[in-house]
């Protein structure tokens, strides 16, 4: 029941933030960049009781993966600018996330171990 509550919650606030930007592309963009996911997920381990240790990893690996998005972000708007399809600039953006994030995991493995 508790999977069905969290759902419809998180389903509402998307619904919400896409609506919003919909009648304003700049302010809803603006609330996506939001930390509005990684809060909600962070509340939902909390409630689930999950330890402040486990949550503290959450965090971090959150801020980990703000680069990865920032290319993949970057990568999706220069394609949208020079008007490829959404869902090639899509994938492109994705293929850009995914090898930026192997790319930072290699680099962190060869600097910390």
């Amino acid at each position: 029941m508790f999977t069905l509550v969290k759902i419809i919650a998180s389903a509402i606030i998307i619904g919400v933030i896409t609506e919003i930007s919909r009648r304003y592309p700049h302010y809803g963009g603006m609330l996506a960049a939001l930390p509005i996911i990684s809060v909600i997920s962070i509340l939902w381990l909390y409630i689930q009781g999950e330890q402040l240790e486990t949550l503290s990893k959450f965090a971090l690996s959150v801020v980990w993966g703000i680069p990865a998005t920032v290319v993949m972000l970057v990568i999706i708007w220069l394609a949208l600018q020079h008007s490829l399809h959404l869902f090639f600039s899509l994938g492109l953006g994705l293929a850009g996330w995914l090898l930026f994030l192997f790319a930072q995991n290699l680099l962190i493995k060869h600097v910390i171990g």
